[in-house]
């Protein structure tokens, strides 16, 4: 997705026309609310306002508060899922300290001060607003006139709307658990239910995901002619994934994410190319290679203004300013086309960094020394003093432009094979051979061996080798955290790497739990599920 609509109002929203095959919107001026939307192309541009918190820009404002994208390497993802996980080191060594430092050490606290716009802490929370916007959306959709908006793009939109509230709401729930949620548009606008804001139970968020996800399964195309436009398996990606996640607490879910891996319409497989073809894949040369699913495609001139379309900043946060271009010899360091970065906010713990086995080509993919730009190697041994944690060097930095244009994965068939070899076990309660051979695929491509006989051996064992892999092959694809939750690990595998968490959720913000107690509600501040392996909050 590279240009989206950045701000569109409902009392003057923009029209753009039909996308181009690398999903650049055109915005062609402004609507008023008295004849919006009046065409198909009306109600493409009004869908995509849907799109836009799944955009990359530095921020946006859709609901009065500025929020960060879910995708934005400032707050988003890889900020609230990878570093208050055991991929990354703590941010200590030239930290801006305060509400950057507290994601690594998985401490949480702080956030309950945040303010209703604020990015720093990152402050998702104020999205529940958007969903509540989705919802008239799809609405307003629903009651098109077929005479205006032909029943099969009717389907379409409204599959793509319905997907994308169900991935807001997915990520709130992964964030603070169980959030305030309009889905009625009826009660759009009505003051007392707008005001009703009090957490629904865990089994009916899971529900209200999943009815909007099944939607999106069945009304969603299955090719889209803009490249990074949602699709049909990528909907079915992301339902099997969140089946995963709550199979625990709803009957036959783990079923369903098993039925779903046979669903999938593309011809995926696992990137193979060049000497090390999970480094390679990441390149942009690669990009919406046969691996991937669906993934945000990035320009390599813009930067981070939206009508400039969606940027990958993401090296400027894996790297601090004391990085060299060229090392002690005169040679041109992995660097050389940036240089340093603003801080190495982002990092892989030594700790994580020893999980891997030898000869893993993933492993590849992370700097354990750098040169210093006054003159000296900076090794393991300077581990707290120069620097936190090794290098993240999996998205390559390899344009001369402000920011790099490589692709933010979103769902790989890496990862889709993963989840089978998961569901299948769960849903079985038996380590099956196509379960082994999913992983030992993803193994393979590694430069690996088969799993080891031991770790095939019991259900307990394999779970626990899969969520290594899981570790080892998706670090810094923003779903860590989420991983460590759903197989009842977080908090033993942090207190491993030497980090407590204060909680196994986000807390909400003070002022929200503060504004329901005016309206006579009871917004519990802290959410944590029945099984956490940690201390209830």
């Amino acid at each position: 997705m590279k240009k989206y609509i950045y701000s569109a109002l409902l009392a003057a929203s923009l029209l753009t026309a039909s996308c181009e095959n690398d999903f650049d919107a055109q915005i062609y001026g402004q609507l008023s609310t008295t004849n919006f939307p009046a065409t198909e192309a009306d109600y493409e541009g009004y869908l995509m306002d849907c799109y836009i918190p799944f955009s990359v820009n530095w921020e946006y404002n859709l609901s009065g508060a500025e929020q960060h994208n879910f995708y934005v390497s400032e707050g988003g993802l890889n900020r609230v899922f990878d570093m208050p996980s055991d991929e990354s080191a703590p941010w200590r060594v030239g930290s801006w300290g305060g509400p950057w430092t507290y994601y690594g050490e998985a401490q949480f606290e702080d956030m309950k001060y945040a303010w209703r716009g604020g990015k720093v802490p990152s402050n998702h929370y104020e999205k529940i607003r958007e969903v509540t916007r989705f919802t008239q959306i799809i609405s307003d959709i629903e009651k098109a006139d077929p005479a205006i908006l032909p029943t099969e793009k009717q389907q379409q939109f409204l599959g793509e709307a319905h997907l994308l509230r169900g991935m807001m709401m997915y990520y709130l729930l992964h964030m603070y658990g169980p959030v305030p949620v309009i889905l009625d548009a009826s009660m759009v606008g009505d003051d007392a239910y707008e005001a009703a804001l009090e957490r629904p139970t865990l089994d009916q968020m899971t529900e209200y995901i999943t009815a909007d996800m099944e939607y999106a399964v069945s009304h969603m195309p299955e090719t889209q002619a803009e490249k990074g436009r949602y699709t049909a398996d990528y909907a079915r990606f992301c339902l099997m994934r969140h089946y995963l996640n709550e199979g625990y607490h709803v009957n036959g879910y783990y079923q369903k994410a098993y039925d779903l891996f046979s669903q999938f319409k593309g011809n995926y497989a696992l990137f193979q190319d060049g000497a090390n073809p999970y480094a390679d894949q990441f390149k942009i040369a690669n990009e919406f290679n046969c691996e991937t699913i669906m993934a945000v495609s990035c320009n390599s001139n813009a930067t981070g203004s939206g009508p400039e379309g969606n940027f990958n900043p993401f090296s400027w946060y894996a790297l601090s300013w004391e990085v060299s271009k060229y090392d002690d010899q005169g040679n041109p360091t992995p660097f050389v086309k940036q240089g340093g970065g603003w801080g190495q906010t982002f990092n892989v713990s030594k700790h994580f960094y020893d999980t891997f086995e030898k000869g893993d080509l993933r492993a590849e993919t992370i700097e354990t020394r750098f040169y210093h730009v006054f003159g000296y190697w900076v090794t393991e041994e300077h581990l707290g003093s120069v620097w936190d944690g090794f290098i993240i060097n999996k998205y390559p930095i390899e344009t001369e432009t402000s920011f790099q244009g490589t692709d933010i994965p979103l769902a790989r068939w890496a990862d889709a094979l993963l989840l089978y070899a998961e569901a299948d076990v769960r849903a079985h309660n038996t380590v099956s051979a196509s379960a082994v051979d999913c992983v030992n695929q993803v193994r393979h491509r590694a430069g690996l061996d088969d799993l080891a006989a031991d770790k095939t051996a019991s259900v307990e064992a394999f779970l626990d080798a899969l969520l290594m892999e899981r570790g080892h092959e998706l670090y810094f694809e923003g779903c860590r955290k989420i991983d460590m939750i759903r197989f009842n690990k977080y908090y033993t595998l942090m207190k491993e790497a030497g980090k407590e968490p204060s909680s196994q959720y986000f807390p909400l913000p003070d002022y929200a739990v503060d504004q329901a107690k005016a309206s006579g509600k009871n917004l519990t501040q802290y959410f944590t599920r029945d099984n956490y392996d940690g201390p209830q909050k």
